[in-house]
C-alpha cells in the first residue's frame, strides 16, 4: 500500500484577474490555505486534495484552482508533444472519458492558441492510444477532464483545472446587459470593506443592481456562504477525485450558509427595468437567500432612501453604474448626467453611509463629485476601471490623514489600484521611461537581477534595483536642510510610484533608508529575518537578503566582471580577495577555474560565499574560504593564482584589523601585495567603488595597467558617474 493519494502534498494554482494577486492570497488564507504565494496571474500553493477542495469553494477572488502537473520545454511544437507524452495520463484519465485543453500564450514557434491547444491534445491521446489501445473523445463545453496549459519564454506549464471559472457560481441563471463577473464582484466588496461593515450588522444597497451579482456576492460574504458551493466542477472524471470528501466539505459549506443566512442584515437593489429586477430575484433564490433581499423598480432620478433602509445607520451603497453599453444609443450627456445624479445620491441621501462606485477610467467619475478616501485600478474585462471609496460623513480628520499617509498596501492595495500624487506620478514615468530605454536589453539578454533607477530626479533619491519578483528600493539619506515630514512623503511617493510602475505589490517592495557608506559599514546587520532568496544570473545561483543588511551580497554593477571572470577562468586558479559573499568566486568557477580561493574578514559573508558556491555544485578542496584580514594574509606568500581579484572597501576601520585601510592612500601598497601571489603570466583585476578615486599610474609604471571600465558597465547602469573603476594589471616581465 502507498501513501493516500488525500494526504500527498501537491502544488496548485489559483488564478486571478491582474492586479489582484496579493488579495487572493489575503482571500485563500482565510479560506484556511497555509502557505499561499502572490505570483504573475495568480497564487501558489501547496498542499493536500482537501486544501485544493477548501480552495474550490471557499476562494472569492480565484478564477480557476489547477492541480500544477508539470511544467516542460517547448522550444517547437515536436517538443512539446514528446514532454506531453512522457507524461502519466493514464493515472488521471477514466477510460471513455472527454477532454478539453485551454493553451495560454503564443512564442515564435508556437503562434496560435488553438495549435497549442491540439498539440497538447495529441500528446495525451496518442499516449493513451498506446497504452489501451483507445482514445478520449474531445468535448469543449463540459469534458470530464480539462487541462490548462500556459507558455511562458518557450516552457509550458500544466494544470488539471478542478474548480471550472471559480467566477461562475451557479446562481446565475440569466443576467443583465454587461454583467460584472462573480469574482470581480466579491473583489469590490472587499477592497470596499464590506466584511467589517457586515460583522457590525450594516446594509447593503445597490441602487443600479441589474441581475444582483454584487448583492448576492456581499450576502455570501457576511453570512459566511461558500462561494463554491453550487458551481460545477471542472474536471468531474478526473481518477484522483475523492467524491466522499469532496461532497463532506460541501455539505460543511451548505451548514454554514444555513447557519449564517439568518442573521443577514438589511440587503436592497433597485433599478429602472423590472425585467433585470425580476432576474435578480431569480438569481438570488439560486444561491440560497430566497426571500432576504429587498428589490424595487425605481429610476435613479428618482430615487431616495428606500423604505427598508430608512433607520440604518451604517452601510455600504455599491454599484456598478453602466459604461455606456447598457444606454444605447444614449448621448454621452445624458451617463454624465446618470453619473451625476448618481452622486447626488449618494451625497444627500447617503451621506452617513460608506460608498463604492466601480466607474470606467476616464471623466465620468468625476462626474460623481465624490471625495474619494482613496482608490483602487481594476480591470473589468477589456476596460480599465477605478474603484472610488467614499467615508461616511463625519470621520475623523485624524483617521483619514493616517490613511492617507499609510505606505500603499497597508489596505492591501495592489499596484493598479493605487493613486498617484503629481510628485509621484512624475517618479513613476521617469521609471517607466528607463524600463523603455532599457527594453532591447532586457530582451536579450534577460537578466533576473538588475537596476531600473538611481536617483536621477534629485528630489527622489533612490536606487531601484529587481531580484526577480522583488524590489529593493534604498534611499539615500536626505540632507539635514529637508524638512523631516517632508522627507518621509517623499518616501511614501516613492513606494507607491515604484509599486505602480513597476507592476510590484507593497508586499514585495523592500525599502531602506542608507547614508553614503564607507567601507564595511555597508555591511551592518539592519534586521535578522535571515530570509535568503535564490536568483539567478546567467548560469548562476545565488542568494540574496533584502532585508538584513544595506547591500543584498551581490553587487549588481559588476555582472559584466563577473563574466569576464568566468571567460578567463578555464584551467587556472583563481583568488577572490575581500570577497564578499563569493559571487565572483562561483563565476570563476562556473568558467572552469580549477581551484578558487575566498579570502575575506567576515565569518558571516565566508559562510554567505560557501552557500553560494554549494548551491552551484562546487565545494572543498578545489574551492576553499578562508578567514583573514586581507592586509595581513597577503603580508606572507601564500601560494601561486593565475588570477587575482581585489575590491577592497574604499574606508574600512573594522576593529578585527590592525590600522584602518583607505583605498585611495593605500592602493599601490595593496596591489602590490597582491601581484606577489600572481603567477607569471597572470592577471589582476582592480575594482573599487569610490566615486573620487584615482589612480597612481606614476607608482606602477613597471605594470600593464588598462583601465576596463568602460566594458564592465551594463546599461542599466550607464548614464551616469560609473558606479566602480576596474583596471587590468600584468606584470612588465610578461
Amino acid at each position: 500500500m502507498g501513501v493516500d493519494s488525500r494526504k500527498r502534498h501537491k502544488e496548485f494554482f489559483a488564478t486571478a484577474p491582474r492586479g489582484l494577486e496579493e488579495l487572493l492570497v489575503a482571500d485563500l488564507r482565510a479560506g484556511g490555505i497555509a502557505d499561499p504565494r502572490a505570483t504573475a496571474g495568480g497564487a501558489v500553493f501547496t498542499g493536500d486534495l482537501e486544501d485544493a477542495y477548501r480552495a474550490c469553494l471557499w476562494s472569492r477572488v480565484a478564477g480557476r484552482i489547477l492541480l500544477v502537473l508539470a511544467d516542460i520545454p517547448a522550444r517547437d511544437e515536436a517538443q512539446l508533444h514528446a514532454g506531453i507524452m512522457d507524461l502519466p495520463w493514464e493515472e488521471h484519465f477514466p477510460d471513455e472519458s472527454t477532454l478539453a485543453v485551454d493553451f495560454i500564450g503564443t512564442s515564435d514557434a508556437l503562434r496560435h492558441t488553438l495549435y497549442g491547444a491540439r498539440r497538447v491534445k495529441d500528446g495525451v491521446v496518442d499516449r493513451l492510444r498506446a497504452l489501451r489501445g483507445m482514445r478520449p473523445g474531445v468535448d469543449l463545453d463540459a469534458p470530464g477532464l480539462r487541462l490548462v496549459a500556459r507558455l511562458h519564454r518557450e516552457r509550458v506549464s500544466l494544470g488539471i483545472d478542478l474548480s471550472g471559472p471559480a467566477h461562475r457560481r451557479g446562481y446565475r441563471a440569466a443576467a443583465g446587459t454587461a454583467p460584472l463577473r462573480e469574482n470581480l464582484a466579491a473583489a469590490v466588496l472587499l477592497r470596499a470593506g464590506w466584511p467589517a461593515l457586515a460583522a457590525e450588522g450594516a446594509a447593503l444597497f445597490d441602487p443600479l443592481c441589474g441581475s444582483g451579482t454584487l448583492l448576492i456576492e456581499g450576502a455570501s460574504i457576511a453570512s459566511g456562504a461558500a462561494p463554491g458551493e453550487f458551481r460545477d466542477w471542472g474536471s468531474p472524471q478526473w481518477l484522483g477525485h475523492d467524491w466522499n470528501l469532496f461532497v463532506r466539505l460541501r455539505e460543511e459549506a451548505r451548514a454554514a450558509r444555513l447557519a449564517g443566512t439568518p442573521g443577514l442584515g438589511t440587503v436592497v437593489g433597485a433599478d429602472h427595468d423590472a425585467a433585470v429586477i425580476a432576474i435578480a430575484a431569480g438569481n438570488t433564490r439560486l444561491a440560497g437567500f430566497e426571500g432576504k433581499f429587498r428589490f424595487d423598480v425605481a429610476e435613479l432620478p428618482a430615487q431616495g432612501r428606500p423604505a427598508a433602509l430608512v433607520g440604518c445607520e451604517r452601510g455600504l451603497l455599491v454599484c456598478n453604474p453602466p459604461y455606456g453599453e447598457r444606454l444605447g444609443a444614449a448621448s454621452a450627456a445624458a451617463l454624465r448626467q446618470l453619473y451625476e445624479r448618481l452622486g447626488t445620491l449618494c451625497r444627500e441621501e447617503f451621506a452617513d453611509w460608506r460608498v463604492a462606485v466601480l466607474a470606467p477610467e476616464n471623466e465620468l467619475a468625476d462626474s460623481l463629485g465624490l471625495r474619494a478616501a482613496r482608490y483602487y485600478r481594476f480591470r473589468n474585462g477589456p476596460l480599465d476601471c477605478r474603484l472610488l471609496v467614499r467615508e461616511p460623513r463625519g470621520e475623523g480628520r485624524d483617521a483619514r490623514r493616517a490613511r492617507a499617509s499609510s505606505p500603499p498596501g497597508a489596505e492591501g492595495a495592489t499596484p493598479a489600484e493605487i493613486a498617484l500624487t503629481p510628485g509621484a506620478e512624475m517618479l513613476a514615468n521617469r521609471l517607466r521611461k528607463n524600463l523603455r530605454r532599457l527594453r532591447g536589453w532586457l530582451s536579450s539578454q534577460a537578466p533576473e537581477c538588475y537596476r531600473i533607477y538611481d536617483a536621477d530626479i534629485p528630489e527622489y533619491a533612490v536606487a531601484v534595483d529587481r531580484y526577480g519578483q522583488w524590489l529593493h528600493v534604498a534611499e539615500y539619506a536626505p540632507p539635514a536642510t529637508i524638512d523631516p515630514a517632508r522627507a518621509r512623503e517623499r518616501l511614501q511617493e516613492v513606494r507607491a510610484a515604484v509599486a505602480v510602475a513597476l507592476d510590484t505589490p507593497a508586499s514585495r517592495i523592500v525599502l531602506k533608508t542608507r547614508s553614503r557608506q564607507r567601507g564595511r559599514e555597508q555591511y551592518a546587520r539592519l534586521d535578522a529575518q535571515r530570509q535568503m532568496l535564490q536568483v539567478r544570473e546567467g548560469p548562476a545561483r545565488l542568494l540574496v537578503n533584502l532585508h538584513d543588511y544595506l547591500d543584498t551580497g551581490l553587487f549588481l554593477d559588476h555582472r559584466p566582471l563577473r563574466r569576464m571572470i568566468a571567460e578567463r577562468a578555464g584551467g587556472k586558479r583563481f583568488l577572490n580577495l575581500f570577497a564578499y559573499t563569493g559571487a565572483v568566486s562561483v563565476f570563476a568557477a562556473l568558467g572552469g577555474a580549477r581551484a578558487t580561493t575566498s579570502v575575506d574578514m567576515s565569518a558571516t559573508y565566508l559562510d554567505w560565499a560557501s552557500q553560494n558556491l554549494a548551491l552551484n555544485g562546487f565545494g572543498a578542496p578545489a574551492h576553499v574560504c578562508v578567514r583573514a584580514d586581507c592586509l595581513q594574509w597577503l603580508a606572507e606568500p601564500q601560494g601561486q593564482w593565475d588570477i587575482v581579484f581585489l575590491d577592497p572597501p574604499s574606508f574600512s576601520n573594522s576593529a578585527r584589523m590592525e590600522g584602518t585601510l583607505d583605498v585611495q592612500r593605500d592602493h599601490v601598497a595593496l596591489l602590490r601585495a597582491a601581484l606577489v601571489q600572481l603567477a607569471p603570466g597572470g592577471s589582476l583585476y582592480f575594482s573599487t567603488n569610490r566615486r573620487s578615486f584615482r589612480l597612481d599610474t606614476d607608482a606602477l609604471v613597471d605594470l600593464h595597467v588598462r583601465d576596463i571600465t568602460e566594458p564592465s558597465i551594463d546599461p542599466d547602469f550607464r548614464g551616469g558617474t560609473p558606479p566602480h573603476r576596474l583596471y587590468l594589471l600584468t606584470r612588465d616581465d610578461q
